[in-house]
């Protein structure tokens, strides 16, 4: 399911949806009941916020007798990173690199920012490497 970029602001714009996705990417398929657990809100709030994910495409479940597994769903998250770097304003145009024009004039102190950034984002890839290898 393809998102106006407003309304995938909208989904992701709520704090606790993203600390559920957080958590599915962090620890893999839970329960609701799980999740509200570990984020301290009821199991019907936690229902609630996962049903929006599921219709925006961002989480999936599937029946497994009584338990119902959310997991995240990579390829819609995916497609909502392209989108966002549409509408990026670095100037990247979804490169993810710095025009040379930006580099040349950014101050020491953004652009050791910049590099911690980079240097997290590489530590994340390698991560995910290491997980989908096993």
């Amino acid at each position: 399911m393809d998102l106006e970029v407003s309304e995938m602001f909208k989904v992701l714009a709520v704090e606790t949806r993203v600390r559920i996705l957080d958590l599915l990417k962090a620890q893999g398929p839970l329960g609701a009941k799980e999740i509200a657990r570990q984020l301290g809100i009821t199991t019907a709030a936690a229902s609630q916020h996962l049903k929006i994910l599921r219709q925006a495409g961002l989480a999936r479940s599937e029946r497994q007798g009584y338990w119902i597994p959310y997991s995240i769903n990579e390829e819609a998250l995916e497609r909502y990173r392209r989108q966002l770097t549409e509408v990026c304003s670095c100037g990247c145009r979804g490169t993810m690199k710095w025009r040379e024009q930006e580099l040349e004039n950014t101050d020491l102190e953004a652009l050791k920012k910049y590099e911690k950034d980079l240097q997290e984002e590489l530590q994340s890839v390698r991560q995910r490497i290491e997980e989908k290898s096993k």
